[in-house]
């Protein structure tokens, strides 16, 4: 039986927060953080979420993991036997023989490692729901992933508060990989280090991905980080998907207002080289004005440069407009990169 292509498939993925709670706190109703999201990742590729702080992209990943539960939709992780698992109809104790193969690498290198434990202790941590692993197996498996991640073997008895950032990212990086995982979801993984860290840190990952075959879920903010480490990127907008698209398409000729302003807004990698896709307003990121969701309609309509009547009434529907490129955008014909 052949393997399938895609080892996960997203369909529908919503998760609400109820507001307020507090004696003090007036705010009332819910909040939408992911609203029916879909999408599908490739074996072997890496798949970026991007977008700004609150769009979702984080509750997505833990969705995946489970470390958040669903409200509605479905998680389809496949097997080398063309099997498919719903991970978020299984209960967590269904949820644990799963875990070994599906790892995550979180933002924060140091809050993410306990103080009180040492490196060898760290990385052998996930490989409790590996089962038949003899001590001296564990310890050995430890010490290879150790200095496959680029740290030294004599580091494995020492603690967290001992190592650089990039030092301490290596070894999250290396307690993730452990157990040998086929998907890993990198939630910031390189936010918060130094930039000439993080090329090190992004370099490490792609290498590890050429020899190992992972497939990265890559959550990020930065579009100059996702550009480089990410084959196929998904843009997020108040938890909806605004944008897919493969990253040669969504740098060269975005197709969605917003997708456009983001990458107007970074900085360009020469500063006197003027972005090919400046919008007509110079980043409407910095004209918020839908600080509320929008009762209907396009969420992203108070911000867009081209908005009109129908998007503050009707909601775009995510369409297929070339191979392999979809897009939620009543006007996307109209923006200058196309």
């Amino acid at each position: 039986m052949t393997e399938q292509r895609n080892l996960l498939t997203v369909r529908d993925l919503s998760k609400s927060y109820r507001l307020g709670g507090g004696f003090f706190d007036s705010r009332q109703g819910t909040v939408r953080a992911v609203d029916r999201v879909s999408f599908t990742v490739e074996r072997g590729r890496t798949f970026g979420l991007v977008g700004e702080s609150g769009s979702g992209k984080t509750t997505i990943g833990r969705m995946i993991v489970r470390v958040v539960e669903p409200d509605h939709g479905a998680i389809l992780f496949a097997d080398a036997a063309s099997e498919t698992i719903d991970l978020a109809a299984l209960k967590p104790r269904q949820m644990r023989p799963l875990r070994r193969r599906i790892q995550m690498i979180f933002q924060d290198p140091l809050s993410s490692l306990d103080p009180r434990m040492t490196v060898a202790r760290i990385i052998a941590e996930p490989l409790r729901a590996v089962q038949g692993i003899a001590p001296g197996e564990r310890r050995e498996r430890v010490a290879d992933v150790t200095e496959l991640v680029g740290l030294r073997r004599e580091y494995l008895d020492r603690y967290p508060h001992a190592f650089s950032g990039g030092q301490r990212q290596r070894i999250g990086i290396a307690r993730a990989l452990v157990t040998r995982p086929e998907l890993v979801v990198a939630d910031e993984a390189v936010s918060a280090l130094d930039v000439s860290v993080q090329a090190q840190v992004l370099n490490l990952m792609r290498d590890l991905q050429q020899k190992l075959g992972i497939t990265y879920l890559f959550i990020a903010h930065d579009l100059g980080v996702v550009r480089y480490l990410c084959d196929t990127v998904a843009v997020l907008y108040r938890g909806r998907i605004a944008e897919i698209a493969e990253k040669r398409d969504i740098y060269r000729a975005p197709r969605h207002p917003y997708t456009e302003s983001l990458i107007a807004a970074a900085p360009p990698p020469e500063p006197e080289v003027e972005s090919a896709t400046q919008p007509r307003e110079l980043s409407t990121l910095d004209q918020a004005r839908d600080h509320e969701a929008p009762a209907a309609g396009c969420p992203y309509h108070a911000r867009c440069p081209y908005r009109q009547e129908i998007c503050a009434h009707q909601e775009p529907a995510l369409r297929t407009v070339a191979p392999g490129h979809t897009v939620a955008c009543h006007f996307d014909l109209q923006l200058k990169g196309v």
